[in-house]
């Protein structure tokens, strides 16, 4: 039985590189078109930062990646993906619209691929593989939306997030709400404000999050027994949010602290951890020592 597993893991592998595609010459949807379009805007602005630059724009750049990137991970995947912990309506609609404004799509969107990529890790419907290779998982998957659909299927495994007003809402305007948002802090700062704050505050969030599933699926340690390719990369993690200690996060997918030792910053999970000191997170997901024991390697 065991060799029959490793067949199956190998033969999905090759099943995989045989079904890798161009991802350039090829048909594009409209909504490939508008996400390349707007990753590739933020990088442009970034590149422009210096002929105009300014250090209030870049601190604001810095403080936006910040906010944006503890939204996305404290609200889009530990609160809304896993149910890590829940919040009373009126704090959890507020952190998914923050999130909005990282320029990673809305929460059904966003929501649904992840629950995917844990459902189907490593394998041939993984919908951002590594297997598939490092820029495949890093940025190529994202303008791909029909062989993602092809890999996963519809969005059915996010009814919970279609079912509240409030998630469908954001599904329908979104590009007015970013578009608002640049008109904004261009009309408020200029073009240095652009430049150094949406396009480095942008890049920053981008590629944060995308070393997630990139890097932190090719280097690193693992403290667990997953049977998969997540990693715990120590020196991304006060970058990435505590996003980083990613195999003590697949070995415990619904735990609201990924750095699980006291030296493993966790920023995230600092947040959780105030807004439950107040009475506002509740039903907080932590690993049981009998999952620990369980996901632990044989010694």
């Amino acid at each position: 039985m065991g060799d029959t597993t490793k067949d199956d893991g190998s033969s999905q592998s090759k099943a995989v590189r045989r079904r890798k595609r161009a991802f350039f010459f090829r048909k594009w949807t409209r909504i490939d078109v508008m996400r390349a379009s707007a990753v590739g805007s933020v990088h442009l602005l970034c590149l422009l930062a210096p002929f105009n630059f300014k250090w209030e724009a870049f601190q604001f750049g810095v403080i936006l990646a910040i906010v944006t990137s503890l939204s996305i991970t404290f609200s889009y995947h530990r609160n809304l993906t896993h149910r890590s912990f829940k919040l009373p309506k009126w704090l959890e609609y507020p952190f998914a619209y923050s999130a909005l404004f990282a320029l990673q799509g809305h929460p059904i969107d966003w929501v649904s691929t992840h629950r995917f990529h844990h459902q189907f890790t490593d394998s041939d419907r993984d919908p951002h593989s590594p297997i598939e290779g490092f820029w495949f998982s890093h940025v190529l998957w994202i303008f791909d939306t029909a062989y993602i659909r092809e890999k996963c299927g519809g969005r059915d495994n996010v009814m919970d997030l279609k079912q509240q007003w409030f998630y469908r809402f954001l599904r329908n305007t979104i590009g007015l709400h970013i578009l608002s948002f640049w008109t904004l802090v261009y009309l408020w700062g200029g073009l240095p404000y652009l430049t150094c704050g949406v396009g480095v505050g942008g890049a920053i969030g981008y590629n944060g999050t995308w070393l997630i599933n990139s890097a932190c699926h090719i280097w690193g340690s693992q403290a667990w027994n997953t049977k998969d390719t997540s990693r715990n990369v120590w020196w991304l993690g006060p970058f990435t949010m505590g996003e980083s200690w990613h195999n003590n996060h697949h070995a415990f997918e619904a735990s609201a602290r990924h750095g699980l030792e006291w030296y493993q910053v966790d920023l995230t999970w600092y947040l959780i951890w105030f807004f439950q000191a107040l009475g506002l997170a509740t039903d907080v997901k932590l690993p049981t020592d009998a999952q620990k024991r369980k996901m632990a390697f044989a010694r």
